[in-house]
């Protein structure tokens, strides 16, 4: 069984975030969201794990 793993850091200037997602440890995909309001970048700062597995679902972001 795969374990999948994503992780998000924060660009506080850009008020983007670098997504990156993990399978069995090594980097699988890196994505990159586009460039978003402050305030749906506050709200998007207190995501889970599963909160950007669902975000990875919509077309706000790119792959780097």
């Amino acid at each position: 069984m795969k374990n999948e793993t994503i992780t998000a850091k924060a660009n506080q200037s850009k008020r983007t975030f670098t997504i990156r997602k993990y399978i069995d440890g090594k980097i699988f995909a890196k994505y990159r969201t586009f460039e978003m309001s402050d305030d749906d970048f506050f709200a998007e700062e207190m995501n889970t794990e599963n909160d950007w597995k669902a975000f990875l679902k919509s077309d706000y972001y790119f792959e780097v």
